[in-house]
């Protein structure tokens, strides 16, 4: 079932499915739940730091054209990424280029650009949308419906009821652990990043990822043309004066930031970047997708399409379920498994192939021989 797009009157009071969370995922899944004809209401918080550094891989050119997106959201603002260079198992550095693959190039993303792009498209597809409004005190009623109260910056709050409430509320899960689901952290890996002013003639649109004893290091240009330095390590394996040192002596990202001005170390932002699970990704009334059901490894580059890919599973299997489809919800649960299996392989096998350091803790602890976590 589909509808045209709608013509926006007064806010409603009631919905079909309510979505916590403006990021892709949540984006993707009203979106979704719009153009099968539910009444959706997409709530963004627009809290946090914006993030920076996020890859578009080939193959999400696929999912957003079948989104009916594809032009609206990849714009000219977003850098190409024409591929990757890697020196990770030995000192070689190696290079895969994009220039074979049959979807084209990826992208450094603009990532508040293409968080406002997905959000104009749901509203533009019907969705009432409801900027810088956080969901807070979801009540499950007897009658199977939520209560929820809307806090929007700037005005009072507002009460509206749902029969299902999607949870994109990233990493806290917001509205699934309340809710009963339990989430799975399964290592300690954070980000600490610092962002470069731009330097003239620094124009290469490759991504690049060296490993270092204690972590590994990441950099790329943003399509501000200023360039991200990002260093992964465990929190205990980290402080400040190391960044500075292994920036300054890494074999392949120290000539690469060497001619930017690197400030002071008071600039580095920190961010989880660990993986992690709920549990169970849908229960009485709400699903999760994005981070708020499985979050990966950044190493992957799978982030942005993963929250893509579960946002459109989320709404499809809330719209079957509504239609009285039999094992929707498990159909989800099932695809999120076996997503989570291949990233598993994948993870293991990446992890594997770098050997030169195995006593160091951060190695020992991704190859499993490490004495305690």
């Amino acid at each position: 079932m589909t509808r045209p797009t709608a013509t926006h009157g007064p806010p409603r009071n009631h919905y079909d499915v309510v979505v916590a969370g403006g990021g892709p995922a949540g984006c993707v899944a009203a979106l979704t739940l719009s153009r099968a004809g539910r009444t959706v209401l997409l709530a963004d918080s627009a809290t946090g730091p914006p993030k920076t550094g996020e890859a578009l891989v080939p193959v999400a050119r696929l999912l957003l054209h079948d989104l009916q997106v594809a032009d609206t959201v990849l714009t000219t603002d977003h850098l190409p990424c024409h591929g990757n260079h890697s020196a990770w198992g030995s000192a070689a550095l190696h290079t895969v280029d994009f220039i074979r693959d049959p979807y084209g190039h990826g992208w450094h993303l603009d990532r508040p650009l293409f968080d406002r792009a997905l959000r104009a498209a749901a509203r533009q597809a019907g969705v009432d949308v409801a900027e810088h409004t956080a969901v807070r005190r979801p009540v499950r009623r007897g009658d199977g419906t939520w209560r929820l109260t809307l806090r929007t910056t700037g005005t009072g709050p507002r009460t509206v009821t749902c029969h299902w409430i999607v949870d994109a509320t990233g990493r806290r899960a917001a509205i699934a652990v309340p809710a009963g689901a339990r989430r799975h952290v399964e290592d300690r890996l954070t980000a600490h990043h610092l962002t470069l002013d731009a330097l003239p003639g620094d124009t290469d649109g490759h991504s690049l990822v060296e490993s270092a004893p204690d972590g590994w290091w990441y950099t790329t240009l943003l399509p501000s043309r200023r360039r991200l330095v990002s260093y992964f390590t465990d929190p205990d394996l980290f402080t400040p004066g190391d960044f500075r040192r292994g920036l300054l002596t890494a074999r392949y990202v120290a000539p690469t930031v060497r001619l930017h001005e690197f400030g002071t170390m008071s600039c580095l932002r920190r961010a989880p970047a660990h993986s992690a699970h709920l549990d169970h990704v849908h229960g009485d009334g709400w699903i999760a997708a994005g981070d708020a059901a499985v979050v990966f490894d950044p190493l992957s580059s799978q982030g942005i399409l993963t929250a893509l890919y579960t946002g459109l599973g989320a709404g499809q299997a809330i719209d079957a379920h509504l239609r009285g489809t039999p094992g929707a919800l498990e159909v989800y649960t099932a695809k999120i498994t076996t997503a989570r299996a291949a990233y598993a392989d994948a993870h293991r096998i990446a992890y594997t192939q770098e050997s030169r350091w195995p006593d160091r803790t951060f190695w020992s602890r991704r190859h499993g021989t490490a004495r305690s976590r």
